[in-house]
C-alpha cells in the first residue's frame, strides 16, 4: 500500500524522521505496517517515496528512500483566487475545490456584503483550517505544491497593499455592463492571474470601482449569474483546462 502524506519537513534521500501527528494518525487508520512504502512531499514541489521503519501508539518512523518520478502537475500560469467569503462550510469546498483545480494561492477578504465575519484568533483558526483543507486536497489530487491560504484581511485594506507588476493581469468578476468574457481577456495566457471574486450577493458598486481603481479588469462568465462558491471556480476551471 502506498498513499501521499504532507509533511513540514525538509526531506532528502536517506533522511530518517518521524511523521507529524496528522500523517502518523492517518497511517495508523490505515493499517500500514513495517516495510509498508509512503509517497512524501513538503510542498517544494518534489515528491519522495519513503519506508515505515516503526509504528508506535503514536508515532510513525520513516525513511525516505528516494525522489518520485511524477508529471508536473500545476497550472503554467499562477492564479490567486482573492475571494469575499462566502458563508460557512461553503469555504471549505471552495478551499478544497480550487486546491483541485490548481489554484497558487487563495486570499479570504472581508467586504461589505459578507455573511461570515472574523477577526482575531477566530480568523486565524480558520485560516490554518483552511490550511489544513488545502493539505488534504492536495494530497488526494496528486499535487506536490500546496496552495498557501493567506491571513483573513480586509478587501480595501487588501487592495491597498497590491505592488504594481506586469507579469500579473488582475481580474475582478463583474456583472457591469461593460465587463468583457474571460476567454477575451486572457487570449493568451499571462504568468500570474489574480482573480477578485465577491461574496453572496457580489462586490458592492463602490467595492467594484475601488478594485477597478487598482487595475482590475471587469470579466464575464457568461449571463448567468453564478453562485458566490461557483464563479471563482469556474473561470479557474477554465484557466485550468487552458493550461
Amino acid at each position: 500500500m502506498s498513499t501521499r502524506h504532507h509533511v513540514a519537513l525538509p526531506l532528502q534521500a536517506g533522511a530518517t524522521l518521524d511523521l507529524p501527528p496528522e500523517a502518523a494518525r492517518h497511517v495508523q487508520v490505515l493499517r500500514c505496517q513495517p516495510g509498508d512504502t509512503l509517497a512524501l512531499f513538503n510542498g517544494d514541489g518534489h515528491e519522495w517515496q519513503a519506508e515505515i521503519t516503526a509504528m508506535g501508539r503514536r508515532e510513525v518512523s520513516v525513511r525516505v528512500l528516494a525522489e518520485r518520478a511524477a508529471p508536473d502537475t500545476e497550472l503554467p500560469c499562477a492564479v490567486t483566487l482573492a475571494l469575499g467569503m462566502p458563508a460557512n462550510e461553503r469555504m471549505d469546498a471552495l478551499v478544497e475545490k480550487a486546491t483541485e483545480l490548481g489554484a497558487a494561492a487563495i486570499q479570504p477578504l472581508h467586504t461589505e456584503r459578507s455573511v461570515l465575519r472574523l477577526s482575531g484568533e477566530r480568523a486565524e483558526r480558520r485560516r490554518a483550517h483552511w490550511q489544513g483543507v488545502a493539505v488534504a486536497a492536495a494530497e488526494q489530487c496528486g499535487r506536490r505544491r500546496v496552495p498557501e491560504v493567506a491571513p483573513v484581511g480586509a478587501l480595501a485594506e487588501w487592495l491597498a497593499t497590491l505592488a504594481p507588476d506586469a507579469t500579473v493581469q488582475r481580474l475582478v468578476l463583474s456583472l457591469g455592463p461593460d465587463a468583457r468574457r474571460l476567454a477575451d481577456r486572457l487570449a493568451d495566457l499571462p504568468a500570474a492571474v489574480l482573480l477578485l471574486s465577491g461574496p453572496e450577493g457580489g462586490l458592492s458598486p463602490a467595492e467594484e470601482a475601488l478594485a477597478r481603481g487598482a487595475g482590475f479588469a471587469p470579466v464575464t462568465l457568461g449571463p448567468r449569474t453564478l453562485r458566490a462558491d461557483t464563479a471563482p471556480l469556474t473561470a479557474l476551471g477554465w484557466i485550468a483546462l487552458r493550461g
